[in-house]
């Protein structure tokens, strides 16, 4: 589920824009308004979204985007790491910004389809135990926890047969 909240700082978004652009020179890939535009758009938002809904949003804000551009741009982003892909056991990938962004771990309703980031510092005292045991340097690490979210719960609570014993009215 996409989430669309300001990012306030936009030392942030001067940033990736020049991390983006040295990614761009050095590749020789041309440096053009689109890709500059879909960059913002992706930076100005958080959480996860998928290609399809950036391509809507972007449309009903009259950018003039391909979805070839767009799609192009996504591999461009994600081959700078300035975006990671997730597979959260549907057909359609999701995407999400990594620069500023903090290490999380993510929650998958099972039920709705919405993504919950959390963090937990147990999990990551796990993981350097684990690669200590194991002698690995582990360089970062990714947990999906699937499930039903609270939301959800109280709603298929609501919908659950009552199999209490009914009075009998003959």
């Amino acid at each position: 589920m996409a989430t669309t909240t300001a990012v306030s700082d936009d030392s942030v978004r001067d940033t990736v824009k020049k991390i983006f652009t040295e990614y761009l020179v050095k590749h020789e890939h041309r440096k053009t308004p689109e890709r500059y535009a879909i960059l913002d758009e992706i930076y100005t938002r958080s959480g996860h979204f998928d290609v399809e809904a950036l391509y809507k949003f972007m449309k009903e804000k009259n950018y003039r985007v391909s979805r070839a551009t767009l799609y192009n741009t996504i591999e461009l982003l994600l081959d700078s790491k300035l975006l990671v892909k997730h597979q959260f056991g549907k057909n359609m990938a999701q995407f999400e910004r990594t620069y500023g962004n903090a290490p999380h771990d993510h929650l998958i309703c099972t039920n709705c389809g919405k993504i919950f980031d959390t963090t937990d510092s147990n999990i990551d005292s796990i993981v350097k135990e684990i690669a200590i045991n194991a002698e690995f340097t582990a360089s970062h690490h990714s947990l999906y926890i699937y499930g039903t979210c609270a939301e959800c719960q109280g709603l298929h609570n609501e919908n659950l047969f009552d199999y209490s014993i009914t009075p009998n009215k003959s």
